[in-house]
């Protein structure tokens, strides 16, 4: 379905942000995009959507396709209407509308006005506490309301892709328990395919099909995920684990990746 091939990416004409990168999603997987902070992974979603160009950002080489089409230079509304809805890091709702008018929001860019109400409904049924809070202002609703209405809003695009930035961001764990339950349900029920990007590896991994873990603007190491869970560079540097199973800190996996590159 999204293929990436060889892409770089330039902010402000000078800084390389992604470097050489290529990946691909198929149609209906969840696809994990895992790495540190500043690694390049919400540059490529917004390579992806169309977004880069506000934030003086370009892609200069490569390609990205969408359905064996070339997406890299068209305009974000474009990439909307074929199908592609990013749902930012940080549950950026509108604040002063209701959940029910950022709801209606989410479906501008389509035709169907009729099915418009139906597909609210629908969302409901995912997320029945935002039918309790349907005439509240968004800017009132707690930070996990806040990441479902962010998630319902996309689904009222009806995306044959997703791209999901962070959903655990700020969360209590058993709010991030909830919602990755959901996102698999989407995913399974209504055959939306998923690219996530999150910091915490193992629980991506444990709904992913398929993952990549970027380094420095590049995919260092791909694979299905019991592949990448086995792997032991995967554990010690991304799921906080030492061979033998014992949790390390991160200054201490820090430290091992700092002093592992500075030996080679």
């Amino acid at each position: 379905m999204l293929t990436l091939n060889n892409v770089e990416v330039i902010y402000n004409d000078f800084i390389l942000v992604l470097k050489g990168l290529s990946m691909e999603v198929r149609e209906g997987q969840i696809v994990a995009l895992l790495g540190a902070n500043g690694a390049g992974k919400t540059t490529t979603l917004k390579a992806i959507s169309g977004l880069l160009k506000p934030e003086n950002g370009e892609v200069t080489d490569g390609s990205i396709e969408f359905a064996g089409e070339r997406i890299d230079k068209k305009e974000a509304a474009e990439i909307v209407r074929m199908g592609i809805f990013q749902v930012m890091e940080g549950r950026r709702v509108f604040e002063h509308l209701t959940v029910e008018e950022n709801l209606l929001a989410g479906a501008y860019t389509r035709p169907d006005r009729q099915r418009i109400r139906e597909d609210i409904e629908h969302v409901y049924h995912y997320f029945p506490r935002l039918k309790e809070r349907r005439r509240a202002k968004a800017g009132y609703l707690s930070g996990g309301e806040q990441q479902m209405l962010a998630i319902g809003r996309a689904l009222m695009a009806r995306p044959r892709l997703m791209l999901l930035d962070e959903p655990s961001l700020g969360l209590a764990p058993l709010l991030v328990q909830e919602i990755f339950g959901i996102i698999q349900r989407i995913n399974r029920e209504e055959g939306t395919t998923i690219l996530l990007v999150e910091q915490n590896a193992n629980l991506a991994l444990s709904i992913a099909d398929y993952g990549y873990i970027m380094e420095n603007g590049r995919i260092v190491l791909e694979g299905d995920t019991a592949t990448l869970r086995d792997n032991e560079d995967v554990k010690e540097f991304y799921l906080g684990l030492t061979e033998v199973g014992k949790r390390k800190s991160y200054r201490d996996v820090k430290h091992y990746k700092r002093r592992k590159r500075w030996l080679s």
